[in-house]
């Protein structure tokens, strides 16, 4: 029988000899040594475990950190997150943003369809700037017919003073991140009928319809939490009432109910007053359908182990709900807080469009929509349909966001 060849041990091991019994080709048991080696290194019983810089980073990151390593993964929420908070930094300045006031008129520019940016001319770069407009009346079909003048530039001016305004309505002032030059027009999406800066309201009316939808769903988060949260930890005759409750509720057609609620505000309220009223109507008619999904929730994990040893350790039913109960099911909170922000927004806007919901001077893009009601003015006019893409860039943004939330705070995903 030949010898067995074993790996050499460390520097440390000494050699010990162990001997094997074998049978000899006479059938007789003799003894056949083999070496033995004894490592004297220290033992370290953690050796095994040892992890690489990279492996302790992540086994020892937070929870909200590696919710946020997930999220970093899917690339279009991400840019829905980028162009969400632009959008929100906007209606934080939007005085310094918009070129003119919210309502200056340009009697002049009735109608004025957009200009374009211009950058190079036949000299070479001169920066950017528009085309001059002209006009002439259209006795025919009674109608300003405008054209470009290419020999009457329009250089825009940046960090310019302009229009003055009361910046957030406490601060006088009259800088703006761009101008068109002294004497010049500059409507980079149009003017209305009378004469007013598309651009400029558009923005302007971005600070009503995104806050519409934040405090809308504050709203609804907090009665959907704590209504559905009540239902599912206690059930019972609790949550029996409180689900006959919510069907009752939806059993309304939205439209109809939010036209009704629209409606009853008094037309002498000032319009902070229906603006508040508006938002109010919203968050309490979209809370239903989350309440459900918590109380379905609480009704499985109010069963659990851990729900168990809190109760038996004197926790508060308060403390067991939040502390507990809802972090086990954050992502779907996360998604449905992200998702009904877009249905508030089109709630508003589609209030505002009917005339049943905000109404002038507040500006939003649903009272800018209202103005484009008209089809043959659409027809003639087609820029004034153009508040309608920050409403469909807005709702496509909170529902990836949505999507992207939802996957980077569940953690079996």
């Amino acid at each position: 029988m030949s010898e067995i060849d074993l790996p050499v041990g460390p520097q440390e091991a000494e050699p010990k000899t162990v001997h094997r019994r074998r049978a000899s080709d006479e059938g007789v048991a003799t003894l056949d040594a083999l070496p033995h080696f004894v490592s004297r290194a220290p033992f370290d019983p953690y050796a095994v475990d040892a992890m690489t810089p990279t492996q302790e980073r992540y086994y020892r990151a937070t929870p909200l950190l590696l919710m946020w390593w997930r999220f970093r993964r899917h690339r279009v929420a991400v840019a829905s997150g980028v162009l969400l908070l632009t959008f929100y930094a906007v209606i934080l300045f939007c005085e310094v943003i918009a070129p003119y006031g919210l309502d200056s008129r340009h009697t002049d520019f009735i109608y004025a369809p957009p200009q374009a940016v211009h950058i190079l001319d036949g000299s070479g770069v001169v920066g950017p700037y528009v085309d001059g407009l002209g006009y002439r009346l259209d006795m025919t079909n009674l109608r300003r017919v405008y054209t470009s003048d290419a020999k009457k530039p329009q250089p825009i001016r940046f960090f310019c003073h302009g229009d003055s305004y009361a910046f957030w309505g406490a601060i006088a002032g009259d800088l703006h991140l761009f101008c068109p030059a002294k004497g010049g027009q500059l409507f980079l999406l149009g003017t209305d009928r009378l004469g007013r800066d598309m651009l400029s309201r558009i923005i302007y009316g971005a600070r009503i319809s995104l806050t519409v939808g934040l405090i809308g769903v504050t709203i609804s988060l907090t009665l959907g939490i704590l209504i559905g949260g009540i239902a599912g930890y206690y059930g019972g005759w609790t949550d029996m009432l409180i689900q006959r409750g919510i069907e009752v509720i939806q059993s309304f057609p939205h439209l109809p109910l939010w036209m009704a609620l629209s409606a009853i505000l008094p037309v002498t309220w000032s319009p902070i007053l229906v603006y508040f009223g508006i938002t109010l109507i919203l968050g309490m008619i979209e809370w239903t359908h989350l309440a459900r999904a918590v109380r379905a929730k609480l009704l499985s994990l109010r069963e659990e182990d851990f729900c168990t040893a809190a109760v038996l350790m004197g926790a508060s039913p308060a403390r067991i709900i939040g502390r507990h109960l809802l972090p086990s099911f954050m992502s779907h909170l996360i998604a449905s807080a992200t998702l009904t922000v877009p249905s508030m927004i089109l709630g508003e806007t589609a209030l505002s469009f009917l005339g049943l919901g905000l109404r002038p001077p507040i500006t939003s893009w649903g009272v800018l929509l209202n103005e484009a009601q008209n089809i043959s003015v659409v027809a003639l006019y087609p820029w004034l349909m153009l508040p309608v893409i920050p409403v469909i860039l807005t709702v496509l943004a909170f529902n990836f966001l949505g999507d992207g939330l939802r996957d980077a705070a569940d953690p079996y995903h």
